[in-house]
């Protein structure tokens, strides 16, 4: 019991120490920095390939050399939200009533706690394992550009346990495809007519995850922005100064700032219309999203708004690209199988960018979903660029494998958990490309709202996952 207890402390001080690192996706290399030094402080082989993906190797407990090699997976980047300069903000955690938090922040428990077990793991002499390899990947958050571009021979083992899942009850067998998009609508600038302008903000949306919480009801600051510029468009001459909406590609958009310019003396119009919008939002998003609001305040004259044409081209996009959940599994209850987020827009000088995370188990209808909004932006005269293709993923759930991961959680907490595909995507699929014959079991401690200020980790799923991870690797080994 005293090792429990002294080795998942461990896992929180390993977590503290990568909590000090910043590391949104496409800038992980201070993160790869750590693990090799970490490998190099115990001893053990490590690689490091050019898009700072690293595996490190431990050879197995003396007698279990002949076992199958395990492989230990974790991706090394997070959604950095709340977070107005991502590359030098370390996380403030603190832990209350049982959960770990961040002050204002995302935690990063995505995907810094299974990585933390996985580097307890390595560390510890205690521990009964065969050959171990323990791979950690760059921009999972942000396109899966590290597991895309792995080479066959970076990984021996194809037994994987995957310690990315967020749903502690669950085994995760199956993943969503996903296809990131990015769209740019051309703009030219012209001198401001009227004197006056004003910032309209959207904030207090809950945000979170744009897979496993779409099908959550919750409010996209995205459509309260198109709401609100359309009411005003259709009432008054307004100009468009910027737009600045969402906080990751991965995310529903919590909050925004869009930047307008009219003649002076109305505000009471605009105050008008917002308190409009604010009714419109209580009675729609009261129960999913009770702080949500837009407010309105004087801003600073500005030189330049965007050309009228480029904000006809952003409205009709909004308007006809699919946005939520598309359509429910008919094969597996209660699950999303295809849905489409509209995650960021943010102008810039010469154009408006718009982000767009469509996801699906059917390889076909998300391809065919993603060429429909493609074709939207084209018609606007918009570039569409395909950032990101990851295929679906589905074990099977009979599988050897699969069931000692289950009698494993059954022997070691008492309880079988679910089998399910989940409504993210995994780099599963990739893995699934790369090294055939490769089996995966995604499993997690309990993290709630994932890509939000409000993520949070329950303390005891995670010694109890740690519990779970130790006892099926002394398994694999036999």
């Amino acid at each position: 019991m005293e090792q429990k207890r002294t080795t998942t402390e461990r896992v929180f001080q390993i977590f503290k120490e990568l909590n000090q690192i910043p590391r949104p996706s496409h800038y992980e290399e201070r993160v790869a920095d750590y693990l090799c030094r970490f490998a190099e402080r115990l001893n053990l082989p490590y690689r490091r390939d050019k898009e700072n993906c690293v595996v490190i190797s431990k050879p197995a407990t003396q007698g279990f050399e002949g076992a199958e090699p395990v492989v230990l997976l974790n991706h090394m980047d997070m959604v950095c939200v709340g977070m107005s300069d991502p590359l030098n903000t370390p996380i403030d955690a603190y832990i209350e009533n049982g959960w770990m938090k961040a002050r204002g922040t995302s935690l990063g428990a995505d995907n810094g706690i299974g990585l933390s077990m996985a580097l307890a793991v390595l560390e510890s002499s205690e521990i009964v394992h065969g050959p171990l390899e323990v791979i950690t990947t760059t921009n999972e958050e942000d396109g899966m550009s590290g597991a895309s571009q792995l080479s066959s021979d970076f990984l021996k083992g194809r037994k994987v346990i995957n310690l990315d899942s967020e749903d502690y009850d669950t085994i995760t067998t199956g993943a969503a495809g996903a296809c990131l998009q990015f769209h740019r609508i051309p703009v030219e600038r012209k001198s401001v007519n009227g004197p006056g302008c004003y910032a309209i903000n959207i904030n207090g949306g809950l945000g979170g995850h744009s897979g496993v919480d779409i099908n959550k009801g919750r409010c996209s600051a995205v459509k309260v922005a198109w709401k609100i510029l359309d009411a005003l468009r259709t009432k008054h001459e307004i100009e468009i100064a910027s737009i600045n909406i969402g906080e990751a590609n991965a995310s529903i958009a919590s909050s925004g700032k869009i930047i307008i310019c009219m003649p002076s003396g109305e505000q009471d119009f605009l105050m008008e219309q917002v308190n409009r919008i604010n009714e419109q939002l209580h009675k729609q998003y009261g129960d999913t999203d009770p702080n949500i609001r837009c407010t309105i305040d004087k801003y600073p004259l500005q030189k330049t708004v965007i050309n009228p044409e480029a904000i006809n081209a952003l409205m009709n996009c909004l308007e006809l690209v699919p946005q939520g959940v598309i359509k429910m599994s008919e094969a597996m209850e209660d699950t999303v199988e295809t849905s489409n987020n509209i995650g960021r827009i943010q102008t810039e000088e010469d154009r408006i960018f718009i982000s767009t995370h469509t996801r699906s188990f059917i390889d076909a209808d998300m391809m065919k979903l993603s060429r429909k909004i493609a074709d939207v932006f084209a018609e606007n005269g918009a570039k569409s660029e395909m950032v990101m293709s990851a295929p679906a993923w589905q074990e099977d759930q009979q599988s050897a494998f699969l069931q000692l991961t289950s009698d494993t959680f059954q022997d070691v907490l008492g309880w079988r958990p679910r089998m399910v595909a989940m409504h993210f995507v995994l780099e599963a699929g990739f893995f699934v490309e790369h090294y055939p014959g490769i089996q995966i079991a995604s499993i997690g401690p309990r993290i709630v709202e994932p890509h939000s200020t409000s993520e949070r980790v329950e303390l005891t799923t995670i010694e109890d996952i740690w519990r779970v991870l130790v006892e099926l690797l002394k398994r694999l080994a036999r």
